[in-house]
């Protein structure tokens, strides 16, 4: 039941990690040298940022996981 939950929790903060995004990048924008962008592109950087990490964090939770000893 807990997965549950987790996948319903990956709802909210995917735009609230966008909305993050967008803040961030508009108060670096000069030092970092881009332009500021708007919510929709941050979403899009985001689904990016998802796809490309969250393969790698399964991938390292899946290889670091202990296995349980038999007796």
């Amino acid at each position: 039941m807990s997965d549950y939950f987790k996948v319903v929790s990956a709802g909210p903060l995917f735009f609230v990690s966008a909305w993050v995004l967008m803040i961030c990048a508009g108060i670096v924008y000069k030092e970092v040298g881009i332009r500021p962008f708007g919510y929709v592109t941050s979403m899009v950087v985001t689904i990016g940022l998802w796809l490309t990490v969250a393969p790698a964090i399964g991938a390292v939770a899946r290889v670091s996981t202990p296995k349980p000893k038999h007796r």
